[in-house]
Formats: C-alpha cells, sequence, structure tokens
C-alpha cells in the first residue's frame, strides 16, 4: 500500500483512483472516481499548446483518533476559481467539488500515511479542445490525484536551505499570472532555477520585474524575514505573487500571538544592510509542500544577504512550524476552523 511506503519523497507515490470530471456545452458534466491511470489526448489538443491549464494543492492529515482532515480546502478551491478566472476558464462549484475529494478519498482510505507523512491532494484543470488555434476552449477536463508525500527538500541540513538571487530571469510581472497557480509560471522558473542548482543552491529567489529592487517570492512558496522583533513579509497587492495559504495561516497565528507583521515591499539593500547590522534575524519559506522551511543562507550576486551562522534554524521558524503542524495534525486545537473533518 501506499500509506505504507517508508520514505515515499514528494510526488511520486500516488493512490490507486482519481476523480475526473468534463465540461462541455457550457456546464460541468456528472464527476467520476475511477482508476488512477493515463489519458488519452490529441496531439492538436490546446492545453500542448497555449497552456491553458491550472492546479492546486492542499493536504489531508491522520488525526490522532485515526480520522482524516484536509486542511483549508475552501481557501484552496477559491484560489482554483480565481486562476480559472485568470486563464479564462471555467470556475468548479468548490462545495460539490470538497465532497467529490471527500469521496476520493475514502475510496483510498487504506493508503492514508500516518504522521509525519501526508496525503497531498492535487486538483488541475486541463484545456480539451483539439483546435490549434489561440482562444479559450470551449471543452475542460478537471482532475483530482493523490499522492503519499514525506518532506519536500528533505534537508540534510538542520539549519535549511540555500539560496541565490535571482536578477537576470523573472517569475511574473504586475498584470501578469503570477497570482494563478498554472503550469506555465512554474515552467517559466526553470531555467533560474537549473541555473541556481548548479551553483549550489537549493531554490532562488525571485525579485520584482520593473527593477529587480524588491524581493517577491522563493521558488514556488512565500518568504518571511524576522527583522528585529517584527516578521516582514512582501505584499499581494501587485497581483505577482501567488496568495499562499500557509502564508495567509502563518499571518494568522502571528498576529493572534501579539507578533508585529509587516507586509509591505522588501528592498533588497534593505536586507543585506541588515544582515550586516545583525538585525536579520531568520529568514524562512512557507508553502503546502515545504510547510515552514528554515532559510540558511542568501547570496546576492557575492554580497551575504542572509546567513544562519548558528548550528539549528531559527527560534520563531521551528516555533511557527510546530505550531501550524500541531493543528494540522490535530495535537492542537483548531481556534482557526481551518481543519475539515473528511467522512470515512
Amino acid at each position: 500500500m501506499a500509506g505504507k511506503e517508508k520514505d515515499p519523497g514528494f510526488g511520486k507515490v500516488f493512490t490507486p483512483h482519481m476523480l475526473v470530471q468534463h465540461y462541455r456545452n457550457g456546464a460541468w458534466q456528472r464527476s467520476r472516481i475511477v482508476r488512477f491511470g493515463p489519458f488519452t489526448l490529441s496531439p492538436a489538443t490546446v492545453v500542448f499548446h497555449y497552456a491553458q491549464e491550472i492546479f492546486e494543492g492542499f493536504k489531508a492529515y491522520r488525526q490522532p483518533d485515526g480520522c482524516v482532515c484536509m486542511f483549508r480546502p475552501d481557501r484552496n478551491l477559491a484560489r482554483l476559481n480565481a486562476s480559472a478566472t485568470r486563464l479564462c476558464m471555467p470556475p468548479v462549484d468548490t462545495k460539490a467539488v470538497r465532497a467529490d475529494i471527500c469521496r476520493l478519498i475514502k475510496r483510498d482510505r487504506n493508503h492514508i500515511p500516518a504522521p509525519p507523512q501526508t496525503l497531498y491532494v492535487r486538483p488541475c484543470m486541463i484545456a480539451t479542445d483539439t483546435v490549434i488555434k489561440v482562444h479559450p476552449s470551449p471543452t475542460y477536463t478537471f482532475f483530482v490525484i493523490l499522492s503519499v508525500v514525506g518532506d519536500y527538500f528533505g534537508g540534510e541540513d538542520p539549519r535549511g536551505v540555500r539560496l541565490c538571487t535571482e536578477t537576470e530571469y523573472v517569475r511574473a510581472a504586475p498584470g501578469g499570472t503570477g497570482a494563478a497557480k498554472c503550469g506555465g509560471n512554474y515552467a517559466a522558473s526553470l531555467a533560474a532555477q537549473h541555473h541556481a542548482s548548479r551553483g549550489g543552491f537549493d531554490q532562488v529567489v525571485w525579485l520584482d520585474a520593473r527593477e529587480r529592487k524588491y524581493v517577491e517570492e522563493m521558488g514556488g512558496m512565500n518568504i518571511m524575514f524576522v527583522l528585529d522583533d517584527t516578521v516582514v513579509t512582501p505584499p499581494l497587492e501587485g497581483g505577482s505573487i501567488l496568495p499562499g495559504v500557509t502564508r495567509d495561516s502563518l499571518l494568522q497565528l502571528l498576529r493572534a500571538g501579539r507578533r508585529k507583521v509587516e507586509e509591505r515591499c522588501i528592498p533588497v539593500a534593505e536586507l543585506v544592510a541588515a544582515n550586516k547590522a545583525g538585525r536579520l534575524k531568520e529568514v524562512f519559506a512557507c508553502g503546502t509542500a515545504a510547510v515552514v522551511t528554515p532559510i540558511r543562507e542568501i547570496m546576492h550576486g557575492k554580497q551575504v544577504l542572509y546567513r544562519n551562522r548558528r548550528d539549528k534554524p531559527g527560534e520563531l521558524t521551528m516555533r511557527l512550524r510546530q505550531q501550524l503542524v500541531d493543528i494540522q495534525f490535530g495535537r492542537a486545537p483548531d481556534p482557526f476552523g481551518w481543519r475539515y473533518p473528511v467522512p470515512l
């Protein structure tokens, strides 16, 4: 069984079934749960040529009493529809899809892993028209697959990952698709990621498209900085940053704990100066896949933007991570109503 994999890694082990639903004649057809397997698509299918595609990702967690809860699925499905709007695709009925995902998880309940592993839920929508023409497709396929996952980075260094700023390529620009979760954004990041990995880095830190002066995101995740006693993270208003659900969850935890939080533009020069002055205490990334990931170093060219000189990750980083995973796995109360029970 997938749930008994000792070390599943991330995105390699899938459960036996998937959910499939088709959009035709202006309406979504009845959803079906089928065996996990390949699709048969024409070489002329629109998604191959014009990348009209979106996806989401959230997790289901085994609770101490053996039941299962999804973490904030409504937020992710709302974001799916926001992405659909941006890419001129039909929205889904979020309540119906949530119920369908519960049915899918129930079908594959024997593959739901025990902590610390989780069940990763991946909804996806692709355009399926077969006319090679730049236009919104009149037909779509929506599907959901489940994957048993472990640690995203599988980090060997307890202090976290090593990053560099990306000064040549950009991930997204104002007015673009940065706030949408679409495959094209990730494909556009691969050249920079490949170059960074050849330099010994785990990921890149994206800068703004206009001036390359302000921090935006880390790879496919949001990023936060602890400046003195304040947690600072880039704002969402420009539309070039994905509104992360984990990001939002951490900001709520921080504010509930009366921690100072700022959502503002963060100049690279400010961070370099703050690091030199000893004011930049911690840096961490956050996202569904990696949860809260400590960062041990960020290089900006030959300048050190941040370096953790301790032998362990930052105290606030790990406290936030523990707070969040304790809620997700049901080891702590959920005052925010984030856990959604899956009827098994």
